[in-house]
This record gives structure tokens, C-alpha cells and sequence, in this order.
């Protein structure tokens, strides 16, 4: 049997595979599958304070996946302090909390309540909209996203890992300055900017107009993006975008990946990340691979 055992910036994981934030609930995914078959739990954004998110439409399906605009609707950090973490934390698995804001104000004042409990790990949207800059992302700018990263690592010892958006010139300027201000890994990649226009109504489909496409169509994105990250910095990186099956998410190992997300096939298919687990150690069998480690020996290309 291949040992599927990994470390990710100093926590111990069972697999690599995890799901994305946004696409998983534990409260109902455990109808589907055993969660502790997971390597780990990654929460939909919480933020400092409830967000309320978009009006809707916010979800349409797309030729290869689906657009969504949700607008990170959250209970905020009190309750999902109080409500969510205790029934996350009986898994056995470790959570890792993703965090949003709009202001690096905002980041910071939920970082440092969620450093206060017992989740594993953070993983930092930095893809969220800097109302105090003209509302682009904090993601898409090195030196605004070296500041924030910068305020952030002050406020807590935890593992963090940041979230990197792919509407970018070039994502390892970004993954170097997470990295040059103590990010202990990176996720990537985020949603890609997508707009469908319903041709009956002349108007587009969702209602804020655009909205982030994942699934199938833009794996291919991920895969060159975490090939070059992967040149780019040491830490470890979550991999994510368009992985439907276990070889999908062998495909990202290969690239450079340390561990994989499962996000939209969740969404098609509530046990997909148990699914995926088993092709992928399937894959991992046919191919005499023994352990994660030996991924690394076919990345010279």
C-alpha cells in the first residue's frame, strides 16, 4: 500500500486531498461519505464580521463548469467561532480556516480571533476585493500583497497559507512575496473571471454581472500555474481548479503540487473527494509509486 502521508507547513495530513473552501459543509457531506477519510478540512471564508454576499443569481452553469458570484457570505468569526469550529474539531482530520476581508483592518481583526482557537491552519483569500485601493484584489498586486501578509504574520503563530488569484500578469511575483513575508504555504489557484449573457434576455446571467469559473475548463490554467509557482518558491503549495478525478489530481502532484483540493466536482458530486481519494491512490498503485515523494522525481520537465 503507498503510504499517502504528507506534511504541510508543519501539520501532519492522512492524504493530500482536501476540499476547496466555499464547496464543502461538513454538516451535509457527512451524509455522503466518512470526513475523516480527508486529509484535511478547508471552511468557507469567514471574515471579522457576517457578510451578507450577493443577490442572486450568484451561481450559473457553464460549457466544462460553473460561475459563481456568491460574495463570501459568512456568519462572521464570533459565530462561526462559537457554532462551527467545536463541530468541525471532533473530526479527525485538521481544519484550516479560510479567511476574507476587504480591508487589511478587516483580515487582520479576524485572523487574530481565529488565533485564539483551535483551528490547524489559515488559509488567507487574498483574492477579495481592497475597497480602500479602488476595489482590486489584494492578490494582484505583489507590494499589497507583501503588506498584508506582512500585518498578518505579527498577529499569529499559525500556519498560513495564502490563497493566490489567477487574474494575475504573473502569479510568482505574488507566491515569492508570500513567501518573502513568512507564508508557510500557498493555494492556488482561485477562481478564474468568467461572464455568461443570457442571449433571450440581453442580460448577463448573474447578477453582479461576472463571477469566478471553476471546474473542468480550468484545469489546465492550474496546472501551468503550479508548475511556475513551484519554481518559484520552497514552501509547500495546495493545488486546486478542475479536478474531477484521481488523475486529475495526480496531474497537479506532477506539476509541483503538495496536496490537492477538491472544489465544482463536489458540487456535481457530493462524494467526489472520497472518490477522487481512491482513484488517486489507485494511480499512485499502477504507477509503483510508494510514497507523495516519489511525485517529486518526475517534475524536471
Amino acid at each position: 500500500m503507498p503510504d499517502l502521508k504528507v506534511n504541510i507547513a508543519g501539520v501532519k495530513w492522512k492524504n493530500p486531498i482536501t476540499v476547496c473552501s466555499g464547496t464543502f459543509s461538513a454538516r451535509d457531506s457527512g451524509d455522503f461519505y466518512d470526513i475523516d477519510r480527508l486529509g484535511a478540512i478547508v471552511t468557507k471564508g469567514v471574515s471579522a464580521e457576517p457578510w451578507e454576499g450577493n443577490p442572486t443569481p450568484r451561481i450559473a452553469e457553464t460549457y466544462g463548469g460553473m460561475l459563481n458570484s456568491v460574495g463570501l457570505q459568512n456568519l462572521g468569526a464570533d459565530r462561526f467561532c462559537k457554532e462551527e469550529l467545536p463541530y468541525l474539531k471532533q473530526f479527525d482530520c485538521p481544519v484550516i480556516v479560510n479567511v476574507a476581508g476587504k480591508s487589511i483592518d478587516e483580515y487582520c481583526r479576524a485572523v487574530e480571533k481565529l488565533s485564539a482557537t483551535e483551528a490547524d491552519m489559515l488559509e488567507i483569500n487574498i483574492s477579495c476585493p481592497n475597497i480602500k485601493e479602488g476595489g482590486l484584489s489584494f492578490g494582484t498586486d505583489p507590494v499589497t500583497a507583501a503588506r498584508l501578509i506582512r500585518e498578518l504574520r505579527r498577529i499569529t503563530n499559525k500556519p498560513m497559507i495564502i490563497k493566490l488569484s489567477p487574474n494575475v500578469t504573473d502569479i510568482t511575483e505574488i507566491a515569492r512575496a508570500a513567501e518573502g513575508e513568512g507564508a508557510d504555504g500557498i493555494s492556488l489557484i482561485n477562481t478564474l473571471l468568467g461572464m455568461r449573457i443570457d442571449v433571450r434576455t440581453k442580460k448577463p446571467v448573474l447578477a453582479m454581472g461576472m463571477g469566478g469559473l471553476s471546474g473542468p475548463a480550468i484545469k489546465p490554467v492550474a496546472v501551468q500555474m503550479i508548475y511556475r509557482v513551484r519554481k518559484a518558491v520552497r514552501i509547500p503549495i495546495i493545488g486546486m481548479g478542475g479536478v474531477m478525478t484521481g488523475e486529475d489530481a495526480a496531474e497537479l502532484m506532477l506539476a509541483g503540487a503538495d496536496a490537492v483540493a477538491v472544489g465544482t466536482a463536489g458540487l456535481v458530486d457530493p462524494a467526489a473527494p472520497v472518490r477522487i481519494l481512491e482513484e488517486f491512490e489507485k494511480y499512485m498503485k499502477e504507477q509503483g509509486f510508494k510514497s507523495i515523494e516519489d511525485f517529486k522525481y518526475y517534475r524536471d520537465f
